[in-house]
């Protein structure tokens, strides 16, 4: 059982580090701390008070930035290199506790790398589709949300490893499913904004190349009849 529950750990880290990066890491060294979970020896610096600290205080930081409209998407995009190596990392670490061989652990750090992103974008590409409605208190709905799972998921990891997995394959299903719609719905957003600077001025579209051609030459001709005759 203690070997299920560090898997569900180990999944758990990668899986919340890429929605709210900064919330899983205080979570966890808060765990360690309060004795409620032993770390392996590569993540006890989790536990470390500067550690928490810095993790607390970048937390609060995205709090604010995560509900803000437009804002947030900016601050997913620049966390896109940071959220998911760091998942792959906190992955590869807790996979040391099942004491496993250096192959497992790559393995774990591949499978964590790939958990953060899926839930990173997941997250980004719906934070851009919510950031299309007038009002910001979707934002801040979705924001909340996500701060919940984060803290409640790595809860539910620790204390009932079955039940976590379990709804992670669901998340991963409904991911598979979620993600091209989400794709195509961005590409639809960007086509309209396209569209919306593209027409903006009412600019006319230029006429083709060889058309021009044919104008400019009518223009020669008619200059040549009327030029005044000797």
């Amino acid at each position: 059982m203690e070997t299920l529950a560090t898997l569900s750990l180990m999944l758990g880290s990668a899986w919340a580090a890429g929605i709210n990066l900064y919330a899983a890491v205080f979570v966890l060294g808060y765990l360690a701390n309060t004795g409620a979970a032993t770390l392996p020896p590569s993540l006890e610096v989790l536990a470390d008070p500067l550690v928490m600290g810095i993790a607390g205080i970048l937390y609060l930081i995205e709090f604010f930035v995560d509900k803000t409209p437009g804002v947030d998407t900016g601050w997913d995009a620049l966390h896109t290199f940071i959220r998911i190596p760091a998942g792959a990392v906190l992955a590869a670490g807790m996979a040391q506790g099942i004491d496993v061989g250096p192959a497992a652990e790559f393995a774990a750090l591949l499978v964590g790398g790939g958990l953060a992103a899926t839930s990173h974008f997941t997250k980004a590409g719906t934070r851009v589709i919510i950031n299309t409605s007038p009002e910001p208190f979707s934002n801040w709905a979705a924001s909340i949300a996500e701060d919940l799972a984060v803290i409640g998921g790595l809860w539910t990891a620790l204390y009932h490893p079955v039940v976590f997995l379990g709804l992670l394959f669901v998340f991963i299903l409904l991911s598979i499913w979620l993600l091209p719609r989400i794709w195509r719905a961005l590409k639809h957003i960007a086509g309209a904004i396209g569209r919306f600077f593209g027409g903006k001025g009412g600019e006319t579209e230029s006429p083709p190349a060889g058309k021009r051609r044919d104008v400019l030459r009518e223009l020669y001709r008619d200059g040549d009849d009327n030029s005044p005759k000797g």
